[in-house]
């Protein structure tokens, strides 16, 4: 009867997951996605709790109340700026709860004698996997965080390496699978994933992280898949198998959003030092033009159409109130105001949506790029808050820069624009940028937030 109960709960957690999954592709019902996911978890963990092969919860409450304690702090006061890392990092305590789920298990079996070539292939995934998400996700967050250099590190020969290393996993996987009881093979296993999860996001740029923190991702779930075979736990394949293919999708889209391949991604080593060529090919000639609060003030005020396009650098600024309170400002003066929203604005896909909305901006100012890009023509003056990357006309024009093909908005095609921005730097990808030298443009530099403020204060003397 238990078991029946135990079954029937976690086919309606995966329904709720499912649901909230659906949920979650839209703003405005993104909220209630996430309560269907969070209720939807209750439900598997309280049934899990329920099987017999639990039979003393000690160590579980010590591991909930850790996990708490943990969890509480990364969920409520880390910044929206950071919220990448924090994704690589929970990954990583996935993934080790795989891993360990896996070794355990083994080890259990080992006792028992018991292995048997099944059970191995799954905990042979899962080890391997787990072992290879938990260090990559650690190396995308020490990017991330800055705690290691955000460029690519690479040696010659390094894709071979690495290819021919994940090999050798997969060819011990295959051993331990025909000889169960080899522990030393399975062992190996273990280490080559860790040692592949640092090779493999070592040569990847900072700039490409988002893409490998959504692939790392899709590993955990498959991770996650493999233990619900070795566990024979139903929830856990199906959960396992969402979260692998969402991640998998999502890293799609972005490397699609930057007309970039995956291959490309993993292996190109993105935003590496060039050669004197390369950098000569990337840098923007001209001089920047400043532009002092007043007048950047008046420019707005007077003009009938402004697209706002926010990028990271609001994000660090946390401009997002400022920045509403300007286009409440605006729109009392009959000022038509949008947002332009880019597929990979800020440092993830949705990020840039879910800050302004934190503010309080409606979603239907928020327009995405392929439905924004011919309303820039007729906009009187285009205002930049800390995005480079994504308007930089050079990936159009520029066939020798690294961003070459990548979609961007038009933003230059504005009658005139303003760029926020904190100094003369390149943007997160070390690219210049030719639309900050161009004639229209008026650079405002300082802190995004102050920027905005004192930009409020003067259309409200206007």
């Amino acid at each position: 009867m238990i078991d029946i109960v135990i079954q029937l709960s976690y086919l309606l957690a995966s329904v709720l997951f499912i649901f909230a999954l659906r949920s979650l592709s839209r703003p405005d019902t993104a909220r209630r996605g996430m309560q269907l996911a969070a209720f939807g978890m209750l439900i598997a963990v309280a049934a899990t709790l329920l099987h017999a092969r639990i039979v003393t919860y000690e160590w579980i409450l010590i591991g909930a109340a850790v996990g708490a304690l943990i969890g509480y702090p990364l969920g409520m006061w880390v910044p929206m700026t950071a919220m990448p890392q924090r994704i690589a990092f929970s990954h990583a305590f996935g993934a080790l709860a795989a891993t360990l789920v896996g070794i355990g298990e083994y080890a259990h079996l080992y006792h028992e004698q018991s292995l048997t070539r099944g059970v191995m292939t799954a905990l042979g995934f899962e080890v391997l996997l787990g072992a290879l998400t938990v260090t990559g996700s650690l190396m995308a967050f020490g990017k991330l965080q800055e705690l290691l250099p955000g460029r690519p590190i690479t040696f010659p020969l390094q894709n071979y390496f690495n290819l021919a290393l994940f090999a050798l996993g997969v060819a011990g996987l295959v051993w331990v699978v025909l000889f169960p009881y080899d522990v030393w093979v399975f062992a190996a296993i273990c280490a080559i994933g860790l040692i592949v999860g640092i090779l493999i996001v070592m040569p990847i740029g900072g700039a490409d992280m988002p893409v490998v923190v959504s692939l790392l991702n899709a590993y955990a779930g498959l991770a996650a898949v493999a233990t619900g075979f070795a566990l024979d736990n139903n929830v856990l394949i199906v959960v396992g198998a969402l979260d692998g293919a969402s991640g998998f999708i999502l890293s799609v889209a972005m490397s699609k959003a930057m007309n970039r391949s995956f291959a490309n991604v993993l292996f190109g080593a993105f935003g590496s030092a060039g050669g004197p060529d390369e950098a000569a090919a990337s840098g923007a000639s001209g001089d920047m033009t400043a532009i002092q609060v007043d007048d950047a003030a008046l420019r707005l005020a007077f003009a009938n159409r402004v697209i706002i396009v926010p990028g990271y650098g609001l994000a660090v600024a946390q401009a997002q109130h400022q920045a509403r309170e300007l286009v409440d400002l605006l729109e009392k003066r009959g000022v038509d105001v949008r947002f332009a929203i880019h597929p990979v604005a800020g440092r993830m896909p949705g990020h840039m949506n879910v800050l302004l909305a934190e503010a309080g901006i409606s979603y239907d100012k928020l327009i995405d790029m392929e439905d924004i890009n011919e309303r820039f023509a007729g906009t009187d003056v285009a205002l930049v808050v800390g995005a480079n990357d994504v308007v930089n006309p050079a990936a159009r024009t520029n066939k020798s820069s690294p961003i070459y093909g990548m979609p961007i908005l038009n933003v230059s095609e504005a009658t005139s624009v303003i760029v926020l921005k904190r100094g003369k730097g390149a943007g997160f990808s070390g690219v210049e940028n030719d639309l900050f030298v161009a004639p229209k443009t008026s650079m405002l530099f300082g802190d995004a937030k102050q920027s905005l403020m004192q930009l409020g204060a003067e259309v409200k003397l206007a």
